[in-house]
């Protein structure tokens, strides 16, 4: 009898270590909508991203700006999940000795991913929103020299 009954907590808990596991791995899924190559083309030039899924935990996308025939901005982003916490990590060429900034996220709903590190000098805060029409607006903001800044981004997939 004593043998049954460690057998079945033991199973109970195998079930249950597994079961949160899963979950825990499903989390990036919300944000599936990102995948795809998104535009933004304006008198400015034009801002492209590309996201791809890497693996089961891990996204990543290069982002660019251009204006005529010069890359004015180039970032490479890995969007992961570690445990049940999203972190958006951007690395852009020339800023911070080339060196992912983290992002951890603050807020995930199916249209709406919001990543904060208020120690960052600019932006502090990142989100993506999903829109109607394949249209994706990414925002950007934060304190830029001692005034809160917001830059918006309305971008459509291609």
């Amino acid at each position: 009898m004593f043998q049954k009954i460690t057998l079945l907590m033991l199973l109970a808990v195998v079930v249950s270590c597994q079961k949160k596991e899963s979950v825990e791995k499903d989390k990036i899924k919300i944000a599936d909508w990102l995948i795809g190559n998104w535009e933004n083309k304006s008198p400015d030039g034009l801002l492209i991203e590309n996201w791809q899924k890497v693996n089961d935990s891990t996204f990543s996308a290069t982002s660019y700006f251009i204006k005529g025939k010069d890359t004015l901005h180039f970032e490479k982003i890995v969007l992961s999940q570690k445990g049940e916490k999203l972190t958006y990590s951007a690395t852009v060429n020339g800023q911070n000795n080339d060196k992912a900034i983290d992002f951890p996220s603050t807020s995930e709903t199916e249209t709406k991913l919001v990543f904060e590190n208020p120690q960052h000098d600019y932006p502090q805060k990142i989100s993506y929103t999903k829109g109607a029409n394949n249209t994706l607006t990414a925002e950007v903001t934060g304190k830029l020299q001692g005034k809160l800044t917001t830059e918006r981004f309305i971008m459509v997939k291609k």
